[in-house]
C-alpha cells in the first residue's frame, strides 16, 4: 500500500516518461513498423500542437508582452545563455563522452522551458502566475521557430543535421498545426475548456508516444553498447551540471533585471526548467529514430530531475 501510495504521487508525466523508456526497451518498433510507428508519432505531435494553439487564448500573449521586464531578461536565458551553456558542455565532453550523448547537451540548451510544471511551482513558490503562464507559453511559441535554427547554427557543420525537410517538417507539424488552433479558437477553444481532464491526457499520450518512437530507434541501435561508464557518470554529471547553471542563472539574471521577488521567481522557474514536451516531439521531427532516441537522453534525465528538485525548492522559497 505504501509504494502504491508512493507511485500515485509521483508527478503523471513523469509515470508516463518511465513506462515510455521501458517499453522501448522491452518492445522496441523495428523493420517495417517504424516508418508506421513514426507516421503516429508525427501525427501525435500535429494533434499536440493544435491543441496548444486552442488552448492559448490571444489575448494573454498580448498582455503576457507588456510585462518587458520580465519576458525579455527570460528570453535572452532561455535561449541565449542556456543555449551557450549546453553547447559549453557538448565542447567540453565530446572527447570523453558519447558523441550523441554529448550534442544532446547542445540540444537540451536550446529548448524552451515547461508551461505546467513552471507554472504550478511557481504559484507554489509565490512567483507571479499570470506571467510565469504567459511567459513560458511564449517560449515554447518562439521554440517553435527559435530552439531548429538556434541548434543548427551552433552546432555548425559538426554535429547531426536536418536539412530543408526537416524545416519543412517543423512548419508542417508543429506550426501549421498551431496556427489552426489559434485561428479555430473562438469555434473550438470552448470544446478544450470544457474538456481538460481530456486534453491534459491527449496531451501527455502525445509527448509519451514520441518518446516511445525516439527511445526505440536508440534502443534497435543497442546505444548501451557504444556507452561505458564514464558516459553514464558523464550524463548524470553534465545534467546535474546544467541544472546549477539554469537555476543560479535564472535567479541572478532576475536580480540583475530588478525584478520584485515574485517575478524572480517566475524567471526563476520559466528560466531554469526545460521541455519535454518540446523536446521529445521536435526530436523526432528533426532526426533519425537511432539518432533522436540518444540525443534525447540529457533532456529525458533533466526533465526528471527538474521536477524532483523543483518541489523542495518551491516549498523554500515560499518560506516568508
Amino acid at each position: 500500500m505504501q509504494a502504491m501510495s508512493l507511485f500515485q504521487r509521483i508527478d503523471p508525466m513523469v509515470r508516463l516518461l518511465v513506462l515510455a523508456i521501458a517499453l522501448a526497451i522491452i518492445l522496441p518498433v523495428r523493420g517495417g513498423a517504424r516508418e508506421a510507428a513514426q507516421f503516429v508519432a508525427n501525427a501525435a505531435v500535429f494533434l499536440l500542437f493544435f491543441l496548444n494553439g486552442l488552448r492559448l487564448p490571444r489575448h494573454e500573449v498580448a498582455a503576457g508582452m507588456g510585462n518587458h521586464r520580465l519576458l525579455w531578461p527570460l528570453v535572452g536565458w532561455v535561449f541565449g545563455g542556456m543555449a551557450l551553456a549546453g553547447w559549453g558542455l557538448w565542447q567540453l565532453s565530446t572527447p570523453w563522452m558519447p558523441y550523441l550523448i554529448a550534442v544532446g547537451f547542445l540540444y537540451l540548451g536550446c529548448l524552451p522551458s515547461t508551461v505546467q510544471s513552471a507554472t504550478a511551482y511557481s504559484s507554489l513558490a509565490g512567483g507571479n502566475v499570470a506571467s510565469s503562464v504567459v511567459a513560458a507559453a511564449l517560449l515554447n511559441i518562439l521554440g517553435v521557430f527559435i530552439t531548429a535554427p538556434l541548434y543548427a547554427v551552433l552546432a555548425g557543420g559538426d554535429a547531426p543535421q536536418f536539412h530543408a525537410d526537416g524545416l519543412i517538417k517543423v512548419a508542417t507539424i508543429l506550426l501549421l498545426p498551431f496556427a489552426a488552433g489559434q485561428l479555430l479558437q473562438g469555434r473550438l477553444g470552448g470544446w478544450v475548456k470544457d474538456h481538460r481532464p481530456l486534453v491534459t491526457s491527449m496531451d501527455r499520450s502525445s509527448i509519451t508516444i514520441a518518446v516511445y518512437v525516439a527511445f526505440s530507434g536508440a534502443v534497435a541501435q543497442q546505444f548501451w553498447v557504444h556507452i561505458q561508464s564514464a558516459g553514464w557518470i558523464g550524463l548524470m554529471g553534465g545534467t546535474a551540471l546544467m541544472l546549477l547553471i539554469g537555476h543560479a542563472g535564472a535567479w541572478l539574471v532576475g536580480g540583475l533585471a530588478g525584478l520584485d521577488r515574485a517575478n524572480r521567481i517566475s524567471m526563476l522557474f520559466a528560466g531554469a526548467q526545460k521541455s519535454i514536451a518540446m523536446g521529445a516531439p521536435l526530436a523526432t521531427v528533426l532526426f533519425p529514430p537511432h539518432v533522436a532516441g540518444t540525443i534525447l537522453l540529457p533532456v529525458l534525465l533533466y526533465h526528471l530531475a527538474q521536477l524532483v528538485l523543483a518541489a523542495p525548492l518551491a516549498t523554500r522559497l515560499s518560506r516568508p
